[in-house]
């Protein structure tokens, strides 16, 4: 098949759940299908990844997104019917670029992932595959619901049910839609009942995190993995660090806490201290899990790929998550990870796993094999692929 992908994002390098999603997925798709991939960049600077892509793809082209808090984009969110949001990534170009490749290439299907880069999509009959990591609704009212300057929560509220319409409106639009989890396909199916939605979970590169020896000699050490440009994030890490790390110290400690990822603010950064260390610069994450005993995962808020609960289990780190943390994953609580929502009980939970290294190691050995089984990115490529037959 001919597939004209399109992304919110450069799909590489590896640093959001969303860009390892993406990148795994052309990876395995390109072997049987030919690829068109247009995505959205930041700057100029990622242009230098775009080898890594052309490898798997025909065609890759980028186009720059509007700066989020530019005039022109308060602008459009305050005196047009579009969030803000889908603002960011209203582009004539865009739009006009892949008027053009309909025109010159015959498709047999557009991918888009995510709902708001799908306005730029012309008129077509080409069948549309959509894609919803998240339901972006949901983890803007989080957002909102949380938001400290109370008196500004009426004005992002109309974002947030412009974002509610929108994205309801153009599930419908879809010839398909592809939720992550059940969890998501069961709110995606109250918001629009009826709507024809696929599954396919999220992967993890097994091999590759297996591959390579890191693992040194090191204190006691539990470890928080994320994308902080994600508020959910940050919230879960100033919750570990101000709920849960106390706790576990007082116990252990020579115990250490490290915070691992991107897109870091003075909020996350304001975290470390003698027992806790924030590391923005991990060339290889194999690194950080390789040279972690237990990974404390105490996010709320909705949204998210739950891709860092993955390669925990799949590097062998065992796991202590709230409900929502595995959300989605199947896994059985008290066999592949530890399951609490009370932070008290984390605490205990993470101790205990620190302590007995013999429970610890069953926990871990049951995920990684759990793991292998069933989220390789070979089978969830298959399943994409079965759905783009079908749509077809």
């Amino acid at each position: 098949m001919k597939i004209l992908m399109l992304t919110p994002y450069l799909p590489y390098p590896l640093h959001s759940g969303g860009q390892t999603r993406s990148y795994n997925l052309i990876k395995n798709l390109s072997e049987k299908h030919e690829i068109t991939l247009f995505s959205f960049i930041r700057n100029n600077e990622e242009e230098k990844y775009l080898p890594e892509l052309t490898r798997y793809c025909k065609t890759v082209k980028v186009f720059i997104r509007r700066k989020a808090w530019s005039p022109k984009n308060i602008l459009l969110s305050g005196f047009t019917v579009y969030p803000f949001l889908v603002c960011i990534y209203l582009s004539s170009e865009f739009r006009s670029a892949i008027a053009q490749a309909i025109r010159e290439t015959n498709f047999d299907l557009i991918h888009a992932e995510t709902f708001y880069v799908m306005p730029n999509i012309p008129l077509t009959k080409i069948p549309i595959i959509l894609v919803e990591q998240t339901i972006e609704y949901a983890v803007y009212k989080h957002f909102v619901d949380h938001f400290k300057i109370r008196i500004l929560a009426p004005i992002l509220n109309i974002d947030v049910r412009k974002i509610k319409y929108w994205e309801t409106l153009i599930w419908k639009r879809a010839n398909r839609v592809i939720a992550v989890s059940e969890s998501d396909k069961k709110e995606m199916l109250k918001l629009a009942p009826g709507l024809d939605i696929g599954i396919v979970p999220n992967g993890v590169d097994y091999a590759w995190l297996q591959a390579g020896k890191f693992a040194k000699k090191h204190q006691p050490t539990v470890l928080y993995v994320g994308n902080f440009k994600w508020l959910q994030n940050t919230e879960a890490v100033e919750v570990l660090v101000r709920e849960v790390w106390p706790k576990i110290l007082s116990l252990i400690p020579e115990a250490k806490l490290r915070i691992v990822g991107r897109g870091m603010d003075s909020r996350v950064r304001s975290l470390q201290n003698k027992s806790v260390f924030i590391d923005e610069k991990v060339d290889d994450i194999r690194t950080a899990y390789q040279n972690a005993d237990l990974t404390v995962v105490t996010l709320k808020g909705p949204g998210g790929t739950r891709l860092k609960i993955l390669e925990a289990m799949a590097s062998g780190v065992p796991i202590v998550s709230t409900n929502v943390g595995v959300e989605g994953l199947k896994i059985t609580p008290g066999k592949h990870a530890l399951v609490a929502n009370d932070f008290g009980q984390m605490a205990q939970e993470a101790v205990n796993l620190l302590k007995n290294k013999t429970k610890s190691h069953q926990l871990a050995a049951n995920a990684q094999k759990f793991v292998k089984e069933n989220f390789s990115w070979d089978a969830i490529s298959n399943q994409l692929e079965n759905i783009y037959v079908q749509a077809k």
